[in-house]
């Protein structure tokens, strides 16, 4: 019998493509719910079951005719339409991790890769994941991992570099795990930048790339380049920055720029054109758009504005479904009108459904990402001074319930962040964000309370602050916020009489098969408070919970007054709760009043 003789391996059609774009599965898919993302980023990969089966076809995607991918990542296609200012349609193709091997050849020289999460240490992934277990491998980290895999295994990989984006590149940077994954370079910052071509140029001339490099962010709304294609969740970018200096944001050091309306619109009408019915504008706060660089500071919305481009994004052709993205809560206290009007223009195209808490005739609810981040003003001014204004952070508690009072009153039910063991937190400062939590109960009120531990992001002002690092150095009070948070976010999904029960059962359970043993005794109580084993009234007196202290809260009229004198002519009448002493602004000339919104904004048209 003879040898089997191998020769090389078969090389793709074309001998490949010279430049390959891709990113991890679970940042592709378009499909399969609003929250499977988030959870994703949250579950330790041997909790995967849970979603497979609640979305069994989750891995199923989208191909064009030609096997490339139906739709990528906004950055992925937005670094497509900057390559192909220089390079040829034919030299680039975007394509699914599963597909690689059909378009990596002796021809490729680059592999470019988005991700944000490559290591799973992201704000939800640290916290999570390490709850049950596993501080390192939440399922996207898993997912992303394998694409590296196959990325660095190809036959072909001698002849090309693989260049790194995305919100996760620093994960591989701080942590240099170059190796690990087989990356070469890590790029920082958009990829409309000259440098990010010259990046590419230097790859196609063979020479080594840098291992890490900081490119610069377009200055300006022209420079931003919008794709032309399909991207996955129907993302369109809106805004960059926000403008409120944040401590610990990454997106705040970007420059405050709000995006042409037509460009915008544009976007969205290629998205249904390629097939996508769902589209969500990409921002760190929506409520800036339409306000940057005026004569009236960005922190009082122009209502106008933000109504006419959310009623023209919904009624555009095509778009059947429109989800939230990132705002602030202070513009709702700011101009609860406006609030009113955009709901009016936007709900009904709301895939979300809260029974228990709409009032939509179709129980319709809008969730958009909002930071609270903490309930203590202390922190508050360390973290985040200028987290609500035009209001004092003094009255940041006041600020979020009055907010979100008007926001449930519209059926807006956000989704709020918290920040539990950021640097110097003490109990008190834990007390006091435990206060805004049971006020937010008290009255009534709701929004989806995410709590996660602090994270030194990469750039940011506090990458060298260090506060709690894994859960098991959490505080008996640290724990219990972040179970009490989970225990009120039950509350949608407990409509039937037995879920209540079966949540109780189930966390017991868990937490007598394994969690006790991971997390330690500081976990208990406030495990048994999620639960509902024991009434907080009887914990509170046994010493093992807080229950939280009621918060004089003032009043929209109160708060108003708060606001410095000079800003106070930009706060809009029609709100209502106008304090007497406010001065009235002062009145439009003639010419003016009768002009639009639009023609006093050219820059929005």
């Amino acid at each position: 019998m003879s040898d089997v003789v191998t020769g090389p391996p078969a090389a793709p059609a074309g001998g490949g493509k010279l430049i390959v774009l891709t990113a991890p599965l679970t940042e592709t898919i378009d499909h399969a719910g609003y929250f499977i993302q988030m959870s994703m980023a949250s579950l330790p990969m041997w909790l995967e079951g849970i979603l497979n089966r609640k979305y069994p076809q989750w891995r199923n995607v989208e191909y064009n005719t030609d096997g490339t991918a139906k739709y990528m990542p906004a950055g992925v296609r937005v670094l497509e339409a900057s390559l192909l200012r220089r390079f040829k349609a034919d030299d680039i193709v975007c394509c699914y991790p599963d597909d690689l091997v059909k378009f990596i050849g002796p021809n490729t020289r680059v592999v470019a890769v988005s991700t944000h999460n490559p290591l799973g240490v992201t704000f939800a992934a640290g916290v999570y994941t390490s709850i049950f277990g596993s501080a390192k491998q939440p399922i996207n980290s898993h997912y992303a991992r394998e694409m590296f895999a196959k990325i660095k295994n190809n036959p072909w990989r001698n002849n090309y570099q693989v260049m790194v984006g995305g919100s996760g590149g620093w994960q591989i940077s701080q942590n240099n795990a170059y190796d690990e994954l087989g990356v070469d370079c890590v790029v920082e910052g958009r990829s409309e930048s000259a440098e990010t071509l010259a990046l590419f140029d230097q790859a196609l001339r063979g020479e080594k790339l840098p291992l890490k490099i900081d490119v610069h962010h377009p200055q300006s709304r022209d420079e931003i380049i919008f794709p032309d294609k399909r991207t996955t969740f129907g993302v369109v970018e809106m805004t960059t920055g926000c403008g409120r200096r944040c401590q610990f944001c990454v997106p705040d050091l970007n420059p405050q720029i709000d995006l042409p309306r037509e460009k915008i619109l544009a976007h969205v009408r290629a998205n249904v054109r390629d097939g996508n019915k769902q589209i969500s504008l990409a921002t760190e706060d929506m409520f800036i758009w339409g306000q940057v660089h005026t004569k009236i500071p960005f922190y009082f919305p122009n209502r106008e504005a933000l109504v006419d481009l959310y009623r023209s994004v919904v009624d555009t052709p095509g778009v059947e479904q429109h989800v939230l993205s990132h705002c602030t809560i202070a513009p709702a206290v700011v101009d609860p009108v406006m609030i009113e009007q955009l709901t009016t223009s936007i709900i009904d195209k709301s895939p979300i459904h809260l029974p228990i808490l709409s009032t939509h005739p179709k129980k319709k609810a809008l969730v958009p990402l909002i930071g609270l981040e903490t309930g203590s003003v202390t922190r508050a001014k360390a973290l985040m001074p200028s987290k609500a204004v035009p209001f004092p952070i003094d009255e940041w508690q006041s600020v979020v319930i009055r907010g979100l009072e008007i926001l449930n009153k519209h059926n807006w039910f956000p989704a709020m962040t918290l920040i539990i063991g950021s640097p110097n937190e003490t109990d008190d400062d834990v007390k006091a964000t435990l206060d805004v939590i049971y006020e937010v109960e008290r009255r009534g009120l709701f929004a989806f309370f995410i709590p996660s531990i602090f994270t030194p992001l990469h750039d940011t002002r506090m990458e060298k602050k260090k506060g709690v690092t894994e859960t098991n150095q959490l505080t008996p009070l640290q724990w219990q916020l972040m179970m009490k948070c989970w225990k009120m976010n039950l509350r949608p999904g407990q409509a039937s009489w037995w879920a209540p029960t079966v949540w109780r059962l189930g966390a017991i359970f868990l937490w007598a098969w394994k969690l006790r043993k991971l997390n330690g005794p500081n976990f208990t109580f406030p495990m048994l408070n999620f639960a509902s084993a024991l009434p907080e009234w009887l914990m509170a007196k046994m010493g093992k919970i807080y229950i939280g202290q009621p918060i004089n809260v003032k009043t929209r009229k109160e708060l108003l007054k708060t606001i410095k004198p000079s800003m106070r002519q930009y706060v809009r009448t029609d709100t209502g709760d106008i304090p007497e002493d406010f001065a009235s602004p002062p009145p439009s000339p003639p010419e003016e009043k009768k002009r639009s919104f639009i023609e006093l904004t050219p820059q929005y048209s």
